[in-house]
């Protein structure tokens, strides 16, 4: 999605990171890969307890990128003391010069080194809870052991800014409390699969439906479940997106996790213990089986993405669908083993094969699309895939998305050897599916569970061309849209699913934005919104900061491409009404 025309968005002056996983999704998401790790004693005023209060700076990766050398450091702070402590700050000898990013915390001068203060969401720190901050370092050994130092409930800080935070986070705390307890589970079903006919795709009465989603990502972090779960209660969550009309939940995942999972190697995941209290015991995989026994009960359908083969933050950067020790044998079997898992529960009704399958020209490594049995064939491997996913569960949707570079003359460049980026057609990782017109996928039987997945943003995650002058409504569609991917739609080749769109609410993106709005409710195309996260840097979310209090703003615009009838929102269960707000398909239909 980064990527265009030969250029690359990588690190950002004055601290923006543009990177949609990593700007803040690091929060909790290497608790288990702990290296370096070391705890000092707290500083305190009020409280005489502090022994079981405790400040542990973790080293949780080193690596190199364009040349330098970079550290990322999560900092917890562990409060078993039974109370509730506030008013936190940590001390850090680290230079300004040497930080790249933050998050979870904000920075000031402090002597020999910065001051790392409590935000809004995370001033105060239950008990028998922990909180996390983190940075991104340039260089290495940047910090020493023991160099840390804690202060809490400590009254010689007076900045105004700070007590109001503190002050307005006490209403957030009371707002956390306000959680949704868990729903009762209905069995699973095999009622609700969806099928395929010309540009719409149906339930098994042949009646049109209407996918209108959200994502939610983290199980391919390294969180192993929800990102947000660190401030965030689970159960209310789910019930949020349901009540709001959200009848699909994309979840991105890994494949490595999927492969952990199938080997019983299976890994714990990262959340907050005393929010998530019904989940301390459960690994991720029982997790993930809580998680689709709710979007049941809520009405909530669920599409898996395969987001990356490894369990990365960063690991929608690589191009294919293979990396390291994860081969396509690997990746396939990911796909075949979920698959099975859940073949007889239709609240997982498609698998989304691979995201943002991508690679420039002159890039060793870089999807293609032809008729070739090429191993970097995304053509030849996702009709591989789709098979994969099919042998075990007939039923599912499989949606297949584009890739980011198409030759514009198959005559000379068919096999993708000219290095020239000018011989190609660039869109949107994922969004380019000209290929379609040339080479589509054949399925054979199975040809009525394909729908194809464009990816589609605006000039808040890149300046891309189309953006250039004074764009309309019509130039995105002749310049952008039509050819890439709406002429699917139009020639009733496929239904169409765009897996991800969303952004800022600021020009001009928010321009870009309502176009594409357009286009969706026009054409009545499906969507999954990117996304429920706070922590998606490019785009934000639909959610603020805390997980919980909702972009009243964003959601709104959104609101308005939800499936609804009468004011009340429609599911995809034929039994199961869409939370509070909305109706069963059966409702519907009547």
């Amino acid at each position: 999605m980064f990527f265009e025309g030969g250029k690359r968005m990588g690190f950002i002056k004055d601290k923006i990171f543009r990177r949609r996983s990593f700007l803040l999704t690091l929060i909790l998401s290497l608790l288990l890969s702990i290296t370096g790790s070391y705890s000092v004693e707290a500083k305190k005023t009020n409280i005489n307890d502090s022994s079981d209060i405790k400040l542990e700076i973790s080293v949780d990766s080193n690596w190199e990128e364009d040349g330098l050398d970079y550290s990322l450091i999560n900092v917890y702070i562990w409060n078993n003391s039974g109370r509730d402590i506030s008013n936190w700050s940590v001390d850090l000898p680290i230079k300004n010069k040497d930080i790249d990013q933050i998050w979870n915390a904000k920075a000031s001068y402090k002597d020999k080194g910065l001051s790392f203060e409590a935000v809004e969401y995370n001033n105060t720190i239950m008990a028998d809870s922990n909180v996390c901050f983190g940075l991104i370092v340039k260089g290495k050994d940047k910090i020493n052991k023991a160099s840390g130092q804690l202060y809490y409930d400590n009254s010689v800080i007076t900045n105004t800014n700070y007590q109001k935070n503190s002050n307005n986070n006490s209403k957030n705390n009371k707002a956390l409390n306000k959680t949704v307890p868990a729903k009762d589970v209905p069995a699973p079903t095999t009622d609700d699969w969806l099928y395929t006919d010309g540009n719409r795709i149906v339930d098994k009465n042949g009646n049109e439906v209407w996918l209108t989603g959200v994502n939610w990502f983290g199980y391919n972090t390294g969180t192993n479940t929800f990102d947000g779960l660190w401030t965030a209660d689970l159960n209310t969550s789910i019930a949020a997106i349901a009540d709001r009309g959200f009848n699909v939940l994309r979840i991105p995942i890994s494949s490595e996790l999927i492969l952990n999972w199938a080997d019983g190697d299976i890994p714990s995941a990262n959340f907050n213990q005393s929010i998530n209290h019904y989940l301390v015991g459960m690994n991720s995989l029982e997790i993930f089986d809580y998680v689709v026994g709710q979007c049941r009960a809520n009405g909530i359908k669920i599409i898996i993405d395969i987001h990356s083969a490894k369990t990365d933050p960063m690991g929608h950067l690589k191009p294919l669908w293979l990396e390291g020790d994860i081969t396509e044998d690997d990746y396939l079997y990911s796909l075949s083993w979920i698959a099975d898992r859940y073949k007889n529960d239709d609240t997982i009704i498609a698998y989304d094969l691979k995201n943002e399958p991508h690679g420039k020209p002159n890039e060793e490594q870089k999807a293609i699309w032809n008729d070739s049995k090429a191993a970097n064939n995304w053509k030849y491997v996702a009709e591989k895939a789709a098979y994969a996913v099919l042998s075990k569960n007939p039923n599912a949707l499989v949606l297949v998305e584009g890739i980011e570079i198409y030759p514009k003359n198959l005559k000379t460049n068919k096999d993708y050897s000219s290095t020239n980026s000018g011989d190609y057609y660039f869109n949107w990782w994922g969004g380019n599916l000209r290929g379609v017109k040339d080479y589509p996928i054949n399925l054979g039987k199975y040809q009525n569970k394909l729908v194809y997945s464009p990816h589609d943003y605006g000039p808040s995650v890149y300046a891309q061309p189309w953006f250039e002058g004074n764009f309309t409504y019509k130039s995105l569609y002749e310049d952008c849209w039509k050819d890439n991917w709406m002429f699917i739609h139009e020639q009733e080749i496929a239904p169409l699913l765009i897996g991800e769109w969303g952004g800022h609410m600021s020009e001009p993106n928010l321009k870009w934005m309502v176009y594409l709005r357009k286009l969706i409710k026009d054409n009545r195309l499906n969507h999954t919104f990117w996304c429920f996260n706070a922590n998606s840097g490019d785009t934000g979310g639909l959610v603020l900061d805390d997980f919980t209090t909702w972009d009243e703003e964003k959601y709104n615009f959104v609101k308005s491409v939800l499936w609804q009838k009468n004011g009340k929102f429609v599911g995809l269960d034929h039994e199961i009404p869409l939370g509070r707000n909305g109706i069963s398909l059966s409702e519907y239909y009547k």
